[in-house]
């Protein structure tokens, strides 16, 4: 069995193993890591053989780390990370380019729509209909979207909500509110199959699918990194966050918003952010929380989207697609039956 990890913002980890009555056995690690001394190599190799094939993440990286030498030094990666790859292919994951993925960016649509689209293509990427996809918004009026789980009159200011004209609609992720000023932000949705990260646990799964976006920030001239669990940020400021979604029929959902040039004045009046969500943040003002892309790049919105879109084509491999007319049709039919609906809406009051 073959598994591989890239640690995000880290090296590559590789393991090849055997299974035998049950247990690990013939493993070898290899990598593009530092590792000192070289005898920490083999150190690791003999921890790891013999585990029983059921052990999880947190055992198996346990067992490394009482295997190693005192003085052993790892850089680029670490006994989790080697932990992850063996899940992963002990469970038989798979990887990016397994796959052959579409970019889709068409034109704009309503942000109930955009929440319709991403139920409905998750689920075709599920059922076999559609491949791994990539899918940039495009929106021409503002909205809040709130996390699944989130009380609507504790996360939104309803009345200056409708002040500004902004909708307030619901996504079926959980996270955090989503203040989207039409052309003022970035988001992409990612539907894949459940295989893409077997084997991580959900925080790893967020930092390994966003690490295209660190990437094509960073080529941009952004200090971009990944910040647990789900922010993308910076030196000079937060610039966005991720959810995720797991459907039951194994596919996966993990989109993200970027703010390219937000009114944080305006957002604080449409959003309510109480001191509890500052102080996680490390700031006592939530207008200055989100540092906007253009601020950083001096780009239009267009060019960073398409420098998005050439790192994940480089990267990983991408062809032009769009939004199928069936797929639209079901998204328009569960706009009104699900995500339009009060009942959806105030869920959680």
């Amino acid at each position: 069995m073959h598994g591989e990890y890239k640690v995000p913002g880290g090296k590559l980890v590789v393991v090849d193993l055997e299974v035998a009555e049950g247990r690990i056995a013939g493993f070898r690690l290899a990598g593009d890591f530092f590792l000192e001394p070289d005898t920490a190599l083999d150190a690791i190799d003999r921890a790891v053989n013999g585990l029983p094939v059921e052990s999880d993440a947190a055992t198996i990286a346990a067992t490394i780390k009482r295997g190693l030498p005192d003085d052993a030094v790892l850089l680029g990666f670490s006994p989790e990370a080697i932990a992850v790859a063996i899940r992963r292919s002990l469970s038989k994951a798979t990887d990016w380019r397994d796959y052959d993925w579409q970019i889709i960016h068409d034109g704009p649509v309503s942000p109930n729509l955009h929440l319709a689209l991403d139920q409905v293509l998750t689920e075709e990427v599920g059922a076999g209909r559609r491949g791994p996809t990539l899918r940039f918004w495009e929106w021409d009026q503002p909205a809040v979207v709130i996390g699944s789980f989130q009380s609507l009159k504790n996360e939104v200011d309803l009345d200056n909500a409708s002040t500004y004209g902004f909708a307030v609609v619901r996504r079926i992720s959980g996270g955090g509110a989503m203040f989207m000023d039409a052309q003022s932000i970035v988001t992409y949705s990612l539907y894949a199959p459940g295989e893409l990260v077997q084997g991580m646990s959900f925080a790893d799964s967020y930092a390994y699918l966003d690490e295209w976006v660190i990437t094509a920030l960073k080529s941009l001239g952004i200090d971009a990194f990944y910040q647990p669990l789900n922010d993308i940020t910076s030196a000079k400021g937060k610039i966005g966050g991720a959810a995720q979604k797991r459907l039951g029929n194994g596919a996966l959902l993990h989109h993200a918003t970027m703010s390219y040039d937000m009114d944080g004045d305006k957002m604080v009046q449409v959003l309510r952010i109480g001191r509890e969500k500052m102080s996680d943040k490390g700031t006592t003002s939530a207008a200055k929380r989100v540092d906007p892309l253009r601020s950083q790049t001096g780009l239009p919105r267009a060019e960073i989207i398409e420098r998005l879109k050439q790192t994940f084509t480089g990267l990983y491999g991408a062809t032009e697609g769009h939004v199928t007319e069936a797929e639209l049709e079901t998204a328009e039919q569960l706009v009104t039956s699900k995500f339009a609906t009060a009942e959806w809406l105030r869920r959680v009051p």
